[in-house]
């Protein structure tokens, strides 16, 4: 099939279409030719036995106008009273019967009729001799009941000849024609098979084709860059893969200078900030301890900014690192349900810090993931939660099998999402109007996205149930880990 690969796909489709056409337009001609083939011959059998049939009437019929004439100029057996005209009747009779006989064997009977016809002229012209005969010798000997009995048996003999000679035609036209049916089948069949399999090849090369797309596209949807993108089939697909494969060297390369810049910025803000954090703490040192003293607020507020800094600097670097590690991507078995319990464990403290109540609804699931990272995004969902609700709230976590998919639905009774900032939420660096006054670089939704990216899934904000009004997260990932 190396033909395929200098064919476009518009071109592929054409001959595809030619060649799967040409065996469809020899099975019509060959029907076509086999439905003409038997009609013709049909016409010619029944043209045949029409005629035959016509002459052999005939014959009989001059059989019995012989018989008749023949009795007639015997009844008349005194010349004196026999009138001229009746020996030329019996004449003309017998040789309008002869010629009925000609007309019968040039139709090209068979032997066996041919030997009746045969017969029966010959008892006709012993009927014929015994009359004439006896004329000529003015002692006029009637011809015996024998022979006249004769002629009517080989007359009866010929007709019944006939007919079984006219069933044999038609049976054999029905066989040749039964014949001719099957193999129209036989040979209709071979070429719609023919068809169908260039159709089928046809539809592999397409398909597989456009399952090389389709999986190349998923894997840079999915942010899985590390392997070359290779398209067979025809130039215009291939033509795509080509320009896949130079989208794909360009998305490695921004994600590595992405990479890059963030970990040059995170380690750009740590340096000052271990030199910051010495010196604050030198300084917090030295200050004796007074909670109404400027210096020592000031000193208390400078440490907490430096730690918010230092927060800062790790959400960079662990965002940066993503996708930079493969080896963490390695997929294994995950029991989420077993994971989502010891995450609420973790959480505990944080939870009766803020009287928060948790309530759980999980069913057994297990998916083929990366536990690290189904790990934080169940922390950080549960995080944002925490941090946007209010002291006595209720945060509710679902976990269910929906069909193929992994759902985990997180939702609080916080000021919840805006819907126009529904689609900026998982942005780097975005916070929404209810994050303004929170802690944190705005990168934590982000992860979350990457993480749920790196399993083929996705996260989205949706609306919160009936008379709720807080955030409601919904996380969906497939269970084999494909999509």
């Amino acid at each position: 099939m190396k033909f395929k690969n200098f064919l476009s796909l518009k071109s592929l489709i054409i001959l595809g279409f030619v060649i799967a056409v040409i065996p469809l337009f020899l099975a019509v001609m060959y029907a076509a030719f086999g439905m003409r083939e038997t009609s013709a011959l049909g016409r010619t059998v029944n043209t045949h036995v029409f005629e035959q049939t016509k002459t052999i009437r005939l014959v009989l019929q001059k059989a019995s106008d012989i018989e008749r004439k023949a009795k007639l100029f015997v009844l008349l057996s005194d010349p004196t009273l026999r009138q001229p005209y009746e020996r030329q009747s019996y004449e003309t009779v017998r040789a309008s019967f002869k010629q009925a006989l000609g007309d019968l064997l040039k139709l090209h009977v068979d032997n066996k009729i041919a030997l009746l016809v045969n017969e029966l002229s010959e008892k006709e012209n012993l009927i014929y001799q015994q009359i004439i005969g006896s004329d000529d010798e003015n002692n006029l000997e009637l011809p015996i009941d024998e022979a006249f009995q004769g002629l009517r048996e080989s007359a009866a003999t010929l007709s019944r000849e006939f007919e079984n000679h006219v069933d044999h035609e038609f049976n054999e036209l029905h066989q040749l024609s039964e014949s001719l049916e099957h193999g129209l089948l036989v040979k209709g069949a071979v070429l719609l098979a023919i068809s169908f399999g260039v159709i089928a090849v046809l539809l592999i090369v397409l398909s597989r084709s456009m399952r090389q797309l389709d999986l190349s596209i998923r894997r840079l949807g999915a942010g899985e860059l590390a392997e070359p993108i290779l398209v067979n089939g025809p130039s215009d697909l291939r033509y795509l893969g080509n320009r896949l494969e130079w989208l794909r060297t360009r998305l490695l390369e921004l994600e590595v200078s992405k990479q890059q810049f963030m970990q040059n910025v995170a380690r750009e803000i740590e340096l000052p900030l271990a030199s910051l954090r010495q010196d604050a703490e030198l300084l917090a040192g030295e200050t004796d301890y007074d909670p109404n003293s400027k210096r020592q607020a000031t000193v208390l507020h400078l440490c907490a900014n430096i730690e918010k800094l230092s927060a800062v600097s790790e959400e960079l670097l662990r965002y940066s690192r993503i996708n930079s590690l493969p080896d963490i991507n390695r997929k294994e078995s995950v029991n989420v349900k077993d994971l989502l319990e010891t995450v609420v464990d973790d959480f505990q403290p944080v939870l009766s810090s803020k009287a928060i109540a948790i309530r759980t609804l999980a069913r057994p699931v297990e998916i083929a993931g990366i536990p690290e990272q189904l790990r934080a995004i169940i922390e950080q969902l549960l995080t944002n939660a925490v941090k946007f609700s209010p002291e006595g709230g209720e945060i509710r976590v679902i976990l269910r099998d929906a069909g193929t998919l992994m759902e985990l639905e997180v939702e609080d009774e916080g000021p919840g999402i805006a819907i126009d900032e529904r689609d900026h939420i998982f942005e780097p660096f975005y916070r929404g109007k209810a994050g303004d006054t929170g802690d944190g670089p705005g990168l934590g939704l982000a992860i979350v996205k990457e993480y749920v990216a790196n399993h083929q899934g996705k996260v989205e904000v949706i609306d919160a149930r009936q008379d709720q009004q807080g955030a409601r997260i919904r996380v969906q990932i497939p269970l084999t880990g494909e999509n």
